[in-house]
């Protein structure tokens, strides 16, 4: 037997709708809960096509999602909103625009769903997109910097004299990323503009350096060395073949490049150490971006921060961004570089390059910056 209700019409409506919402949550959550080397791939299959039918009007949940699990869920995500994106063009679909411009203007939310939010909107709207861009060029993302950083390069290509000067001292202004600062530095140099490439920066140039300490068959990343245990500037300690002492060391390199083979010669299977002192103006949450071909390991104030046990596989500016929280006033930040056994040619290189900035790329200068 079956009772037959009449319910008003919103309320059918909510019945309908609630599970879907339900559904499309526990979808998405399946996704941003992606692990690397696979872990959650299966799962995420089925999630994914669930995401996708779900069609346009799930573009602001999915963005909300991104950015709060791993790289491998972000990109499941990320090819979820392509898709949705895609398929509602093909088939004539009105696409959430407002909600999705909305979402990218509010600077709350997470980089790398703001980043997809913009990716989205070029590919949904791009006159909208494109009439947004210049105002990201001061976005506290870097990677949404970019293409408005370019319309300024693309501008100041056809000024001449002083307009040139300012605009591409405008430009100067607002870059983050390397090889822009490089092409706006090298304009700027041609019209006898001085640049400080270590100071946009925020390279760490004056250091302390000691070594070499042993790394036979590659067990100095893991062996305590002294100064792992104390920073003590006036100590000698007994190092691979002989006592070794800190002595200092000011980088001469514009991109900030502490070359150990040059204070201690070009040797290998060592490991050896560089100290320096930030001086923040305050407290505050900061990145550290590093550079570095070699085994490395990171210490801030004492506490460990990361390190990779890998030789030789590049050395690009910010490869690795790490976290980490200044206190006010002075911070020891210790870096240890491990040489390797390999005798090729472009295995010589036994260095690193170091800096402070924000999310964004900035500089944070220090108040005063010293290897003591």
């Amino acid at each position: 037997m079956f009772l037959r209700m009449k319910l008003p019409l919103a309320a059918l409506f909510a019945l309908c709708v609630v599970p879907l919402h339900g559904a499309l949550d526990e979808s998405l959550h399946t996704l941003a809960a992606v692990g690397s080397e696979g872990r959650g791939n299966e799962a995420a299959s089925a999630a994914w096509k669930d995401v996708v039918q779900s069609g346009p009007a799930s573009l602001p949940a999915l963005l909300a999602a991104t950015g709060k699990g791993s790289p491998v869920a972000d990109n499941w995500l990320r090819v979820a909103g392509d898709t949705i994106v895609q398929n509602a063009r093909k088939q004539g679909k009105a696409l959430p625009v407002n909600e999705v411009e909305a979402f990218l203007t509010d600077t709350k939310n997470a980089p790398a769903a703001r980043q997809l939010a913009f990716d989205l909107l070029k590919a949904a709207d791009p006159i909208r997109a494109d009439t947004l861009e210049p105002s990201l060029a001061t976005d506290p993302v870097q990677e949404l910097r970019r293409g408005a950083v370019q319309r300024l390069i693309d501008a100041a290509q056809g000024k001449q004299g002083e307009a040139a000067k300012t605009a591409w001292l405008a430009g100067l202004e607002v870059v983050r990323d390397e090889d822009q600062t490089k092409l706006i530095a090298g304009e700027l140099r041609k019209l006898s503009v001085p640049v400080d490439l270590p100071k946009h920066f925020g390279f760490l140039m004056q250091w302390q350096v000691i070594g070499p300490f042993d790394n036979s068959e590659r067990k100095g990343f893991e062996t305590v060395f002294a100064p792992e245990k104390e920073i003590r500037l006036d100590a000698s300690y007994d190092g691979k073949s002989g006592q070794v002492r800190w002595q200092p060391f000011v980088s001469g390199d514009e991109y900030g490049k502490l070359d150990f083979n040059k204070p201690l010669g070009m040797l290998k299977e060592v490991t050896a150490y560089a100290v320096t002192t930030f001086d923040s103006a305050e407290e505050r949450d900061v990145e550290l971006r590093l550079g570095c071909k070699d085994a490395w390991k990171i210490w801030v104030n004492g506490q460990f921060l990361f390190g990779r046990d890998e030789y030789h596989r590049g050395q690009q500016m910010d490869q690795y961004r790490l976290k980490c929280h200044l206190k006010k006033g002075a911070n020891t930040i210790l870096v240890k570089c491990c040489q390797n056994e390999q005798k090729e040619q472009w295995t010589v290189e036994w260095e690193f390059q170091l800096r402070v900035c924000d999310g964004a790329g900035t500089a944070i200068l220090a108040s005063t910056t010293s290897a003591k």
